[in-house]
């Protein structure tokens, strides 16, 4: 029985052409004010949430009216440059992560058709080759190279 294909995708060279130049646009323009963490800095860091975003709002606008109530070692001015950092970023993160999120569900999507469709091959292969049919044995040679066992994780599919 014939599997459904869900996904048929097939971008045009000057749409993958333009998505790539803005992808390089996208890179190039933020690039210089991205900075990367450890995994040690990103466990250890205190984190914003969207919940925290008010409050860190709010601090900020009290601490710029009522800056007798700043500690003598807060930087307010910087705690500003901060909060818009964030908000702007935020702008960025939003969209491109609804963009991620659609091609990573789109590449899992394909990518499982498309594995779905070359077992079928390589049984249909490898059912030849016990057949001894002409031409069929290198070709189950070469893809039974995916299933050799280094480890138990990933057996050879049965027919």
């Amino acid at each position: 029985m014939p599997e459904d294909n869900s996904v048929a995708i097939q971008i045009p060279e000057a749409d993958v052409a333009e998505i790539n130049a803005a992808i390089e646009t996208l890179k190039t323009k933020l690039q210089p004010y991205l900075i990367a963490l450890t995994p040690e800095e990103r466990r250890t860091l205190p984190k914003m949430s969207d919940k925290t975003i008010p409050f860190v709002d709010k601090a900020l606008d009290y601490a710029e009216n009522s800056p007798q109530f700043a500690p003598q070692y807060m930087n307010v001015p910087e705690m500003k440059v901060d909060v818009s950092a964030v908000h702007t970023l935020t702008g960025f993160f939003r969209p491109l992560e609804q963009l991620i999120s659609g091609l990573d569900d789109t590449i899992m999507l394909s990518g499982s058709e498309a594995y779905v469709a070359a077992l079928s091959y390589y049984n249909s292969v490898k059912l030849a080759a016990k057949m001894n049919i002409p031409d069929a044995k290198p070709i189950y040679d070469d893809l039974k190279e995916r299933f050799k066992n280094k480890s138990s994780a990933a057996p050879e599919p049965e027919n």
